[in-house]
């Protein structure tokens, strides 16, 4: 965790706090900064359809944030990152049956060619804890 001063007020010194969890050389799996929740999920299950990794990715997502004390309907912003433009009515499908009515979140969806070429969703959000 790293504890950075944002300002001096009055000779008083003011931090805001960064946490990191699970953070490698490379990337952390979680970061956490002003009660707001940053994170990315890839799927587990690299040999099911556009529909499955998706709802596999949502449930990850859903364990994350209530392991921080937060839930989806805390999502403030989700940016999803399709394979194939072909998988968004599948990657819709799993999304409408998980997001909370009258809670969804700013969504943007882009067709990417994904880091693993088993990857055919990935899913970063931004939450409020």
């Amino acid at each position: 965790m790293a504890v950075l001063p944002i300002a001096i007020e009055n000779n008083e010194e003011k931090f805001m706090t960064i946490l990191r969890i699970d953070a490698e050389a490379r990337w952390s799996d979680v970061v956490v900064h002003n009660q707001t929740i940053y994170y990315t999920g890839v799927p587990e299950n690299l040999d099911a359809d556009a529909f499955e990794q998706t709802a596999n990715t949502l449930a990850q997502i859903d364990a994350m944030l209530e392991r921080l004390g937060s839930e989806k309907s805390r999502i403030l912003d989700a940016t999803i990152f399709l394979a194939s433009k072909e998988d968004f009515a599948a990657m819709n499908k799993a999304w409408d049956a998980w997001v909370v009515a009258g809670h969804a979140p700013v969504r943007c969806t882009v067709q990417a060619t994904l880091m693993k070429p088993e990857y055919k969703v990935e899913i970063k959000i931004i939450a409020a804890v």
